[in-house]
This record gives C-alpha cells, structure tokens and sequence, in this order.
C-alpha cells in the first residue's frame, strides 16, 4: 500500500465520505443507538451508556460502510482482490456483486466455511489459505491476474467510510466522554476516533479494545509502529496477523489507550447480549466485554458510547456459548 500521512485524513474528508456512505447504493443505514437503560443489559456502574446497534447494519456489519466508499472511488466493472476471515468478506462480495465487478476473497483456513460458502453465494471467487500465506496469494493475484488489491482494514476510503458511524454517533450525543470500539487491524477505531477529534471533541476518551490473543495495535503502541503476531481468539474478526499502518498512525494521535479483553470475557458477552436479544458476534461484542468487566476507567457518572460492531453469528456457534 503507498504511504499514506496521516494529515490526509481531514473533517472535510469525513463529511465527504459521509456523504458518499449516506447516499450509496449498497443501502448503508444510520444504525439504532439505543439507551443501555431501555435494555436488560446488567450494569454496576453509574454512568449513562449509548449502545450503537451495527449488528443490524446491512450485510450484519460496520464493514459495509468502508466498502460503500471503496466501491464509490474505484472504476465500475474492476476486478478486484482482497483477504478477510469473514465480515469484510461479505461486504466485498455484495457490493462486488451490486456493481457487477469480478471479486475474489483470499481467506484463512481457520474461518467458518460458512462464511466462504456466503460468500461464493455473492458470485465471488474464494481461495483458502494458511494465515501466513494470505499477503502472498494476494501479491500473486495483484502480479499474475491484474487484480487490484482493495485492503480490508489499512485503506484511506475505507476508513474515512468507517468514519461515518462516529458522525452518526455525534449527532445524537454531541460531546460523549467516552467512546469504546473493537480493534482488529483498526480501521473501525481509526475512522471512530478521528471523526470524533477532528470534529473537537477534544476531551472525549477513545478507547480500543482487542483479545489478549491478538493484542496487534495495543503491541503497535507500545513498539511505536505497527507489528505483527502469531494471532488466536475466538474474535476471529479482530484477529489479522498485522496492524495497519494509517490505522496506526491514527490511533497513536486519537486513542486514549487499548484496553484487553480474554476468550472467556468475550463469551460471556455474547450471551448476555443475546439474553437481552442482541445477537452479537465474538468480535462485535468486544467494547460490551470491556465494559461489563470493568477495563475502562472513570466511566463513573459519564455520558458513554459502546459500539457493538457485528452480528454475523450462525445459530449452530450460538450453542457453543455458556448460558
């Protein structure tokens, strides 16, 4: 990917973008954002708690939000390449299929083959590999089948696309104190975290919330730039073998800290969502685990916004969960 500043990244980029992902053909919708009082979430702290509802956006994820905006640059009928375990997958392939262009998914043998038969579904194409192969099958298909390689999560578009749920989250709580996301490779924190700064919330705290089995970004902070590692969780989502580099870049200027959650915390929020009929994915209920297990600090009397990024969970791995 060519280097790109984080300056690049401007308010009038986001609101651009916004706009795109408004208006797209893909059906982009503004997601419920919803009181945590108006469920039966459990809660023992005394804060006042926004829950952001993108289980119920188009394709069952945020994700087709940065597509929206990748697919509105790109030229119609391209043929295009890019690797993903799943979510973003999805989005690719549906709007690969609305635009009519050719697609293929490069994925890790460790995603649910429900997930590659969904996406076949689109008429894109699938390969499956092992996880250390995936940047290389993709150079294959870049170099051999003249692809363009759209990047799932290191990608200026997409993340100014991803950006948009923060101005949505804006318009409804203007100035929120604190604002908790899932992070995987960071393209959803990154465009979170700067539409909120770059729109002058300058006091809001932006947290980042990740497995401990796949700490890329909370290890990229630490290093002072971006690693990568032998990655494992039942968050398969927030688990690529690398972190981005402008998702690095923007973190490092706008996230207060990543905070880290375990297997066990994570399932133990997908069946509290789902007991209060959220049904919520592993690596969507991340910034409700964080939460609810008490990882970020002074929510005490605070106005709070949690996004719950996902539902794409099949019934059969629901019952894998504790009751």
């Amino acid at each position: 990917m060519d280097e790109v500043s984080v300056d690049t990244v401007t308010l009038d980029l986001l609101r651009e973008a916004r706009e795109t992902v408004r208006s797209s053909p893909l059906g982009v919708i503004n997601t419920p954002l919803i009181p945590w009082c108006q469920t039966t979430l459990p809660l023992n702290i005394n804060c006042n708690i926004h829950i952001k509802l993108e289980n119920m956006q188009r394709t069952g994820s945020f994700k087709i939000r940065g597509v929206a905006n990748q697919f509105a640059k790109r030229p119609k009928g391209g043929h295009f390449v890019t690797m993903s375990a799943g979510n973003y997958g999805k989005s690719f392939a549906y709007a690969s299929k609305h635009y009519g262009s050719k697609g293929k998914v490069v994925m890790p043998e460790t995603a649910p083959v429900s997930r590659s038969i969904l996406i076949k579904s689109f008429g894109v194409e699938v390969e499956r590999v092992p996880t250390t192969c995936l940047m290389t099958v993709v150079n294959r298909c870049v170099q051999e089948d003249n692809m363009t390689f759209l990047h799932s999560y290191d990608d200026l578009d997409l993340i100014a696309g991803h950006a948009s749920l923060g101005m949505e989250v804006l318009e409804v709580i203007p100035v929120p104190d604190v604002v908790v996301v899932c992070c995987g490779g960071g393209g959803l924190l990154a465009g979170v975290a700067a539409a909120i700064k770059l729109s002058g919330c300058d006091k809001t705290r932006i947290y980042g919330v990740e497995p401990e089995g796949a700490c890329t970004m909370y290890k990229s902070l630490i290093e002072n730039k971006p690693v990568g590692m032998e990655t494992k969780s039942i968050a398969s989502g927030l688990a690529p073998p690398f972190a981005g580099t402008l998702p690095f870049e923007l973190c490092r200027r706008f996230v207060e800290a990543i905070v880290l959650i375990n297997d066990d915390e994570i399932k133990a929020a997908v069946s509290t969502l789902y007991k209060s009929g959220l049904v919520v994915e592993p690596s969507g209920s991340a910034a409700f685990a964080a939460i609810i297990s008490n990882k970020i600090p002074e929510l005490e009397r605070k106005n709070v916004v949690c996004i719950l990024s996902g539902g794409n969970i099949g019934k059969d791995e629901l019952a894998n969960f504790p009751d």
